[in-house]
């Protein structure tokens, strides 16, 4: 008997209900009581909506208010100390002000770091862990969940993020082995799976991603241990693994006293021979066939052809799944009414993936007959992707290949182009700026809505988006800022936008994504080649420009973060990919110098995202990436000067490729960090201007003055002074217009304190 599960669901709901009901808690609106309700009302929809599909186990325990990572913590009693007093179990405020800073009763404190999980688009809350650190169970919602799924009739298997991973992921301001905590914690995992034996739950599964990574011989040999403690005679642990392969991690993980094994087969077919190599036959082999990452339709007769193979050389019980959790793609396709009536059959969001695990194991069990039509219309699907015209642009790929070697570098070395800037631009120390993006309010948003819905003109909607835009740059004015941004009313978001302009790209209705918390995020589709058939984004910043003397800043987003938060293509080498939007980009970067804007910002915050996971494989990444930034902003004169901007990753280990990028200045994610990213540059003597976040834009909290100059401070005694700009960590759109206000007016304040600091020097 072959059996299908699933190792997570999208939480938010098809229509966000989840997100808007958070932020409505937030304001105040609603209570605990009826946010849970909600909340409950919505996974009860999806375990319906994945049992439906056929599948033999749902998982619980994958639902998160906020994030699965911060939720471990909260359950193991892992909460730092400047939150409070921990209770047992831990109460949502404090869930809150860890996530954001801020809970129901409006006192700021300073939030949990938030980074990159792995190399996807999804944001976790880093662990924060000290020598002595204690654990105790501290929550209740894993077995509250599993409960209300089993009383929907339906069999659970819980979702547990593994000891190993949790403690990996973890941070410390104190320098010890992690592992040495390991005796405390692993009596919480255990009694976390007696409990759930408990409650009559047969299978487990415990995430331990990070044995895809380059692990240290003392953590991979962690492993063993671990699990031969966590063993329980009643309850099946599933190890799950995904993103990667396990490469020399494979032997070991296959001997773990565990029943079973998941792995990824979509990022990491090549693992599959040395993982049966090495697999005993009484234990459950789950294979992850159907991509959890990206929306391609799987080639079902591929995957056939995979359990085959599989099945010759393995005797014992087979599952299916996706790759790893569907938290990665949106819920349903048939929302998409508009999309493209060629490209749709080609794709599949969750609910569909779920649909073909469940015809796999049809067709296994039962014969390919008795899986048509649905096999007939994946074949279908399939030959007509592969053999479509659209995908293909013979001037594209002629551009691409006719690219010169030295079409990536500037005319000057920064130390040429710093000066001419300098003369150009005429900044003071300190030079303040923002990232790019003002609060969209409901004002813009109903614009934007109406102009899409044909109930507004084109002329009235430019008006009224010229209007935002003057708004935006008087607000600037007042609170003295020195390099302005025209706000982006027009965008709704920072890579949606561009591939609603772009050619080879869709963009979805309904296609929505977890960043982090309540963010969500439409990715768009990349089924072709890539080209800019008119400039996207001068109109509106040569028209910001044209309403101030200050210098405005031109605002794109680059062509690595447009690949890496897009739903890339999987028929090309993502390098062609990237290649393609990098020269969309440096027609756009041409442009507007040529309507006179003096400074281009091209953000790359998923640069780093995009790094393989294995360390081997960075050079090639690294190279193709920073080449591909390189290309789209070195087409501009010495006297324009670029920006980049980054958020929420380690820079340490590839600070030399950061530096490659030869922005003139790169502005990065700081302020939660206490500053300790900038630590990869008392090292590094990084060559061009950097300007650290001191306002953490994810919270609602308003940062004072002195303690932006306290940041700015601990800033200048890694980096020269003369270099740092000053910022926020990232867009405000997410923000209130009267926490905006109050925050830059602190951050200006700052500013002229520190220069007035360096006159009297």
């Amino acid at each position: 008997m072959i059996k299908t599960h699933n190792l997570g669901f999208p939480r938010l709901g098809e229509n966000r209900e989840l997100k808007f009901a958070l932020e409505r808690y937030w304001r105040g609106e609603i209570d605990q009581p009826a946010l849970d309700g909600i909340a409950a009302e919505i996974r009860q929809r999806h375990w319906r909506l994945q049992a439906g599909s056929g599948l033999d186990f749902i998982p619980a325990g994958d639902f998160s208010y906020y994030d699965q990572v911060l939720d471990t913590s909260v359950m193991l009693g892992v909460v730092p100390e400047r939150f409070g007093p921990a209770t047992q179990p831990v109460g949502l405020d404090t869930y809150f002000r860890m996530a954001r800073g801020r809970a129901t009763d409006g006192q700021a404190y300073r939030a949990c770091e938030m980074t990159k999980w792995f190399d996807t688009n999804y944001h976790y809350l880093v662990p924060e862990v000290e020598p002595n650190q204690e654990f105790a169970l501290s929550g209740t919602r894993l077995f509250d969940e599993t409960r209300e799924l089993q009383a929907l009739g339906y069999n659970p298997k819980p979702v547990l993020l593994g000891p190993l991973t949790w403690l990996w992921l973890a941070k410390s301001a104190t320098d010890f082995n992690k592992l040495d905590l390991l005796d405390r914690l692993l009596p919480v995992y255990a009694e976390i799976i007696q409990r759930l034996a408990g409650q009559g739950v047969e299978w487990i599964q415990i995430d331990e991603p990070v044995l895809v990574l380059d692990l240290p011989v003392t953590w991979s040999s962690a492993f063993e241990t671990v699990y031969h403690r966590l063993q329980n005679g009643t309850v099946k642990i599933l190890l799950a693994t995904y993103f990667g392969e396990l490469n020399a991690h494979a032997s070991l993980t296959c001997k773990l006293p565990v029943a079973g094994l998941h792995i990824d087969l979509v990022r990491a077919s090549g693992q599959l021979t040395h993982v049966l190599d090495n697999f005993a036959s009484h234990k459950v082999l789950s294979l992850g066939l159907v991509d959890g990452r990206n929306v391609w339709r799987t080639d079902l007769d591929s995957a056939l052809a995979t359990v085959a193979g599989v099945q010759e050389r393995f005797k014992g019980e087979l599952w299916l799944a996706p790759s790893c959790s569907l938290l990665h793609v949106p819920v349903d396709l048939e929302l998409e009414a508009a999309l493209d009536k060629t490209v749709k059959p080609w794709l599949a969001f969750a609910r569909q993936k779920l649909t073909e695990l469940e015809v796999l194991r049809r067709a296994i069990e039962e014969g390919t007959a008795a899986a048509e039509p649905a096999l007939s219309e994946s074949r279908t699907a399939i030959r007509s992707r592969r053999e479509s015209g659209l995908r293909h642009n013979q001037a594209v790929q002629a551009r691409v290949a006719s690219l010169s070697e030295d079409i990536d570098r500037r005319q000057s070395g920064f130390a040429v182009r710093r000066q001419q800037q300098q003369i150009r631009l005429k900044l003071p120390s300190y030079p303040t700026t923002t990232i790019g993006s003002f609060p969209q309010t409901p004002e813009i948003r109903k614009v934007r809505h109406e102009f899409k819905q044909g109930l507004l003109s084109e002329q009235d909607y430019n008006q009224l988006m010229e209007q935002q835009i003057e708004h935006c740059v008087r607000e600037q004015e007042e609170l003295g800022l020195d390099v302005l941004v025209h706000g982006e009313p027009e965008r709704n978001d920072m890579v949606e936008y561009f591939g609603e302009q772009l050619d080879g790209v869709l963009t979805t209705a309904h296609g929505w994504v977890q960043s982090y918390g309540t963010r969500c995020v439409k990715p768009p589709i990349i089924y072709g080649d890539v080209s800019r058939p008119a400039p996207m984004t001068v109109r509106w910043i040569a028209y910001a420009q044209s309403q101030t003397g200050k210098p405005m800043k031109g605002m794109l987003t680059g062509p690595v973060t447009l690949l890496n938060w897009s739903f890339v293509r999987d028929d090309q080498p993502r390098s062609a990919t990237a290649y393609q939007l990098a020269l969309a980009l440096r027609d756009e970067v041409r442009d507007l110098e040529a309507a006179g804007i003096p400074i281009i910002q091209i953000d790359e915050p998923a640069f780093r995202e995009g790094l393989p996971l294995r360390q081997a494989q960075w050079a090639e990444y690294l190279d193709w990436a920073g080449r591909a930034f390189r290309i789209s902003a070195s087409g501009v004169q010495d006297a324009t000067q670029i920006h980049t901007h980054m958020c929420y990753a380690e820079f340490n280990d590839i600070i030399d490729a950061i530096a490659g990028l030869d922005a003139d200045v790169i502005t990065i994610e700081t302020s939660r960090s206490n500053m300790e990213l900038l630590d990869a540059f008392i090292d590094f003597d990084y060559p061009n201007d950097i300007g650290p976040g001191v306002y953490d834009i994810h919270s609602p909290n308003i940062p004072m003055t002195e303690d932006i100059v306290s940041l700015l401070k601990l800033a200048g005694e890694r980096i020269s002074p003369e270099k740092l700009w000053v910022n926020p960590d990232c867009g405000l759109k997410t923000r209130q217009w009267g926490e905006v206000r109050k925050a830059l007016a602190n951050m200006v304040e700052a500013a002229k304190v520190l220069r007035s600091s360096a006159t009297e020097a």
